[in-house]
């Protein structure tokens, strides 16, 4: 069984940083292309940011410059790097990954989410 779970989600003063975490759990798995999402209250949801298997990236154009998305492949995880942050970027945001496990096949997994404030 595969697993997505988001980390370091929190409460932060305009101006300030945060670093989110999604880790990709299963006994053997390859993963594919991550998505951040985030999802502001009473908006739809929308791509933050995305990074291939090879570490091509790409950025939403209101985060462009700010964020920045990482991948350690070894430890099966994606990074949110998240500095100059604005109220605008308040939301839940979600990691969204391509992953292939034996027995499963290649499929989309969603994690929870995490809670991002930012107060003015």
């Amino acid at each position: 069984q595969v697993h997505v779970v988001e980390s370091g989600g929190g409460l932060v003063q305009a101006g300030g940083s945060l670093r989110l975490s999604c880790a990709a759990s299963a006994v053997t798995l390859s993963i594919g292309t991550m998505d951040w999402w985030r999802e502001p209250p009473g908006k739809q949801r929308e791509l933050v940011a995305t990074i291939t298997s090879s570490g091509l990236t790409h950025y939403a154009d209101s985060v462009k410059g700010r964020f920045t998305i990482s991948r350690d492949n070894a430890k099966n995880t994606v990074y949110l790097q998240m500095n100059s942050l604005e109220p605008e970027d308040t939301a839940v945001y979600y990691c969204l990954g391509r992953i292939f496990a034996p027995m499963i096949g290649l499929r989309e997994y969603w994690g929870q989410g995490t809670q991002v404030t930012v107060s003015s």
